[in-house]
Parts: structure tokens; C-alpha cells; sequence
């Protein structure tokens, strides 16, 4: 079974930034994708960023140019640099990897870590 441990949310004044980390109990090379979603107060759950074991990445078009995927395969850890942060970017996040096999994806969450955006 694949654990996912994200860290690094919190409280955060509107303009700061917060880099959030997913640590993956084994190899993030063997899954064929990695990403970041959140999920805000009464509303569903969105893909924020998105990286493709290729090197391709995809962002939200509410994040782009403010948020960053980024992952480390010695540490086995995906990231999520978070700048220019807005109140409503306030929702917890989670981390996502997915591996495919013979056509079926297979899905593995963190339990997600919460980032307030307010003054």
C-alpha cells in the first residue's frame, strides 16, 4: 500500500507564499503521474497542478504563473510552491499519485494539509 504524508500548509497573510511537500512511501518514479488538489469550504474538489512523469506539467488557470509542482526522486517527495497567495486559494490540498497498468488507473491520496490565505 502507498502512504502519502503532505506538510507544509498553515495560516498565511494574502501575497506570502507557502511550499507544500507530499512524501510518498516508495519510488514516485514507478507512478506515471503526480499532482496537487484542493478542495475549498463547500465546494468540490479541484486539480490545481499536474506533472507528468514525461516532465510535462499543467496547472489550473487560477494558479498559473503563481504555483509551481515540482518533485525530487531521491526524497520521493512531490512539491507545490505557492506564491502571490489569495484568499481564495484558501482549501485544503492533497497530494495525488496515479499509476496506470493495462488501461486501469490506480489512485493514491494523501489525507491533505489546510492553507488559510487571510489578513
Amino acid at each position: 500500500q502507498v502512504q502519502l504524508v503532505e506538510s507544509g500548509g498553515g495560516l498565511v497573510q494574502p501575497g506570502g507564499s507557502l511550499r507544500l511537500s507530499c512524501a510518498v512511501s516508495r519510488s514516485i518514479v514507478s507512478f506515471n503521474t503526480m499532482a496537487w488538489y484542493r478542495q475549498a469550504p463547500g465546494k468540490e474538489r479541484e486539480l490545481v497542478a499536474g506533472l507528468i512523469s514525461g516532465g510535462n506539467t499543467n496547472y489550473a488557470d487560477s494558479v498559473k504563473g503563481r504555483f509551481t509542482i515540482s518533485r525530487d526522486d531521491a526524497k520521493n517527495t512531490v512539491y507545490l510552491q505557492m506564491n502571490s497567495l489569495k484568499p481564495e486559494d484558501t482549501a485544503v490540498y492533497y497530494c495525488n499519485v496515479r499509476t496506470v497498468l493495462a488501461g486501469d488507473y490506480y489512485d493514491y491520496w494523501g489525507k491533505g494539509t489546510l492553507v488559510t490565505v487571510s489578513s
